[in-house]
């Protein structure tokens, strides 16, 4: 779309850790609790998770949650970067309501993990995302705007993040976003965030600037702030591409600037002026001693490390035969690999070949209940629908018991009930027709009511078989065999 130009991509991800208690005291990181029918998640009420230490009170003394240095490590492991043994941790400094001490607990020149890397899917093959550094800061609290003034709530003040950094090194919005959905998987496969993307566990700040294809001269950056969506992150970046190579193309320069992204109009907006490392005043934080991290602790942790979704997806690969597009979309989600394990455990446990079977019981997952998933905006996990309801639709497919649009009707109907799936086929009388006697005058109907088809068939055409199944099938509502209706066809009608 824009030939000229190219854009230079880098992403700032903060990581909310799931640990009990927030970084630098005993205050619980829960933002949200069960209601009093234990069915919905509720706000937990305001500035109750708290205490003078995350509220900024003079004369309090941070102290390190030994967690969060372990799941910055784990992090830090999963992401081939190398764990810094001695890292620190600074004051930013700046001024704003929802920051009561007047600075951030943060890490500046010595972060405890740097020069990583991960590899993204895209295009034109895979390609290596470099990871300049992580480490280790506490969140601030939340400001809420109410008509004429605000209120500050300190509930998230003090709760442990990672913020992520990456080298610029991404080329297109698609490549941005491949990049976030691997960080992500890698996360949650950790157990180090609990990955709700809703609440803020997972969010992204976006730095982008475009310059003349072929340049080595890096344009002037914007950044685009807090962005908790997938989608969202590629649509902001795109417009912010398309926006800045007009003000380039019009004579005028790119300002550096922090800007927002308004997702109901698709447009990024200007909020202030981007802020330089010196502007923040950074310096060693003298109420927290230099962290030191025993190599051996490391190695303890290495070994505590789960097979993580690059490992699982070549696993996949090579043990159930799967292609590498099947195997990513099945690991992009850990909830997903394990409901897909699950399926395949009962296929092989009713004595399939686990490599016959894996591509349908995907399929199905990836296709149908992750589409159902979608509809209703909820994970997988959570649905009614079980691993031994897909091993059965896998398997009264591949016997032709039901078609595949039968299986999609069993489905349905098993979302919302739960209702075992050969319940389900019986009460709704799903199965396939293989039964020639029922078949025969459909058969000589259709062939009588398109002589036209028949002709071209006839003549050559064999993509015309397909229409003339087709209309079997409407006839019988979908329940005919389509394979045995091929058959039948063609000794018909050569």
């Amino acid at each position: 779309m824009h030939s000229e130009f190219e854009a230079v991509i880098g992403l700032e991800v903060h990581c909310q850790l799931s640990t009990q208690s927030k970084i630098f005291c005993g205050c619980s990181t829960r933002l949200y609790g069960l209601s009093a029918e234990n069915e919905m998640m509720t706000d937990v009420s305001v500035n109750t998770n708290t205490c003078p230490v995350c509220a900024g009170h003079p004369g309090t003394l941070p102290v390190l949650n030994k967690k969060v240095v372990e799941y910055a490590i784990r992090a830090g492991l999963a992401t081939h970067s190398t764990i810094q043994l001695k890292n620190v941790f600074a004051r930013k400094n700046y001024f704003y309501p929802d920051l009561p001490k007047g600075y951030q607990i943060s890490q500046y020149d010595q972060p405890i993990c740097q020069n990583g890397w991960l590899i993204i899917d895209t295009q034109n093959g895979p390609k290596k995302i470099r990871i300049d550094r992580i480490h280790m800061e506490e969140d601030a609290g939340k400001n809420v705007h109410v008509s004429g003034f605000s209120l500050v709530n300190l509930n998230r003040a003090g709760v442990p993040l990672i913020e992520i950094v990456s080298a610029p090194d991404m080329r297109t919005p698609e490549e941005a976003g491949a990049y976030l959905r691997a960080l992500y998987a890698i996360v949650t496969y950790l157990g180090i965030c609990d990955g709700n993307l809703q609440e803020g566990n997972f969010r992204c700040d976006a730095n982008v600037s475009v310059m003349p294809k072929g340049s080595t001269q890096l344009g002037t950056r914007a950044e685009i702030k807090n962005v908790n969506s997938f989608r969202f992150i590629e649509k902001a970046i795109e417009y912010e591409i398309s926006r800045q190579i007009e003000v380039v193309k019009s004579g005028k320069k790119v300002v550096q600037e922090t800007r927002m992204y308004d997702s109901s109009r698709n447009v990024t907006l200007s909020m202030r002026s981007k802020e330089e490392a010196h502007d923040y005043r950074y310096f060693p934080d003298p109420d927290l001693i230099p962290v030191k991290v025993d190599p051996a602790w490391i190695q303890e942790i290495q070994g505590t490390l789960p097979e993580l979704p690059e490992q699982k997806k070549n696993r996949y690969m090579s043990e159930l035969a799967l292609s590498a597009e099947d195997a990513g979309v099945v690991t992009n989600s850990k909830r997903m690999a394990t409901f897909f394990e699950r399926t395949v455990a009962e296929l092989v446990q009713a004595g399939a070949d686990q490599r016959a079977v894996a591509k349908p019981a995907a399929n199905w997952i990836t296709g149908e209940v992750a589409r159902l998933c979608n509809e209703e905006n909820i994970d997988i996990d959570q649905v009614r629908i079980s691993p031994k309801h897909i091993a059965d639709i896998v398997l009264l497919t591949r016997n032709q018991v039901i078609s595949s649009t039968g299986a999609k009707q069993a489905i349905a109907v098993a979302w919302k009930t739960g209702t075992p799936i050969e319940e389900i086929i019986e009460k709704e009388g799903l199965k396939q027709v293989s039964d020639l006697s029922a078949l025969e005058p459909i058969l000589q109907k259709v062939i009588a009511d398109f002589p036209a088809q028949v002709a071209e068939f006839k003549a050559g055409k064999e993509k015309v078989l397909g229409f003339l199944v087709g209309q079997i099938m409407k006839q019988t509502g979908g329940k005919a065999n389509p394979s045995l209706l091929q058959d039948l066809l063609k000794k018909k009608l050569i």
